[in-house]
């Protein structure tokens, strides 16, 4: 069995040969790798385990890679094998408008103000290391429309098709022969538009601008609906997950019927789309807890979510016995790992009932903590390993 074929049982309720997809939910953290290496972990392998958007923000000689990022998602693969999980390629695509050039608006004793890879101001308080928003992108309806041509100038500059064919295509053959799954990301209808003009202003919008907002989706839409779809038909994602983060700990930040509106009506046509092209399965990423919201998710034609926020409310187990089809990645209480064998042991026997009914792939609820030493981490990959021989034991 491959690799890919291993992951799409996993997630497809059924029951692999000998165990489950062993997999982590995102790509690491800088300052854990950095740990990491001090305990021991070659410096190659950590040092080229990098987040996507440091790696973004330093790379000027591959500009390709400001909006179709794919070489980051090698050095990650190459981390994650080494600590002992299935090959999973990491890719992206980003929209024409969230990438900018990074540079000091000004300067003075006290603080740097600066314009930051997304557009946004940002200014940095040197005394106290904290960086605070100055400015979003989105101030008013005439910066979007601006926003837009920008959008549109670098769509003809970036996305051309020898671009997209000649920055994705190198991953076929391996994913179709079965070497690696492909999971890639993508930004929501939510989280574009509060990135955009930021959390407070982006939910008076919902009342105060309601045409903007869903002109705002309608070009997201029609980027997907293009210039992804090429990326899609090329190689067939077995994942694609949706950043959205549209939930807190104490609920969502919009109603049913606001998502509905806003971003439940782009899903089902943008998903729909995706199953044309052969992707395998559509998750959400939203931290927080946004259990009002999972049947909407699903009438939009979501598959399953990432990364199951523990210490905000979301236990995979009562979930998953009310949505008995919903499907998982994520799910393991990340301090679990930090705090040693016995809480690790602990939050395995917690999550078994899910994982012996299939349709799951279990991962830290976030990224892994620089609190986590190696010696603990490598010791929960070692019963995750045992953990997924139950894999679809129930099914």
């Amino acid at each position: 069995m491959t690799n890919r074929e291993r992951e799409l049982k996993t997630l497809g309720f059924q029951k692999p040969e000998g165990r489950g997809s062993v997999e982590e939910t995102f790509y690491p953290w800088v300052l854990t790798t950095q740990r990491f290496k001090n305990e021991g972990m070659p410096a190659e392998i950590a040092d080229n385990a990098r987040d996507i958007t440091n790696d973004l923000a330093g790379n000027k000689a591959n500009q390709a890679e400001k909006y179709l990022p794919v070489a980051w998602g090698e050095g990650v693969m190459n981390y994650e094998t080494w600590l002992g999980f299935d090959p999973v390629r990491r890719i992206h695509f980003v929209l024409p408008f969230r990438r900018f050039d990074e540079f000091i608006i000004e300067e003075t004793e006290h603080y740097i103000l600066k314009q930051d890879i997304y557009g946004k101001q940002v200014k940095f308080f040197k005394h106290s290391g904290i960086e605070i928003e100055h400015k979003p992108v989105v101030n008013c309806e005439e910066d979007w429309k601006r926003l837009k041509e920008h959008g549109d100038s670098e769509v003809e500059k970036y996305f051309t098709d020898e671009e997209i064919y000649r920055t994705y295509s190198p991953l076929k053959e391996g994913h179709d022969r079965g070497d690696y799954s492909i999971r890639l990301n993508i930004e929501g209808f939510f989280w574009v538009q509060r990135e955009l003009l930021g959390i407070e202003p982006h939910l008076y919008a919902f009342y105060d601008s309601p045409e903007m907002l869903h002109d705002m989706n309608q070009y997201v839409f029609n980027v997907y609906s293009t210039k992804l779809m090429q990326v899609i038909e090329l190689l067939q994602p077995d994942v694609i997950y949706l950043m959205e983060d549209l939930s807190g700990k104490n609920g969502p930040l919009l109603s049913p019927a606001l998502f509905d509106e806003f971003v439940g009506q782009y899903y089902k046509k943008l998903i729909p789309m995706f199953k044309e092209r052969g992707v395998g399965f559509v998750f959400v990423d939203t931290d927080g807890d946004f259990n009002q919201l999972i049947p909407n998710f699903i009438d939009a034609g979501v598959d399953g979510f990432l990364p199951m926020d523990v210490n905000a409310g979301m236990d995979i187990v009562k979930v998953r016995k009310q949505f008995p089809r919903l499907r998982f990645i994520g799910g393991f209480n990340k301090l679990c790992i930090a705090e040693g064998k016995e809480a690790i042991d602990r939050e395995f026997e917690r999550i078994m009932p899910v994982i012996r009914g299939g349709g799951y792939i279990p991962g830290a609820d976030h990224q892994v903590a620089p609190s986590t030493s190696l010696e603990n981490y490598k010791y929960y990959i070692s019963k995750l390993h045992e953990a997924m021989e139950q894999c679809g034991a129930d099914l």
